[in-house]
């Protein structure tokens, strides 16, 4: 068996949790603009 002790284990979490990070990094850099429009559709 596998020695999971929780959810951040997971390697489905990790590249989730990756790609998240690497979206809200690229975010940081849109103009005030944009940022609400996104804000808008999210």
């Amino acid at each position: 068996m596998s020695n999971l002790k929780g959810h951040r284990d997971l390697i489905v979490y990790q590249k989730a949790f990756a790609l998240a990070m690497k979206i809200f990094q690229v975010t940081k850099k849109f103009p005030k603009e944009e940022k609400y429009t996104l804000v808008d559709q999210v």
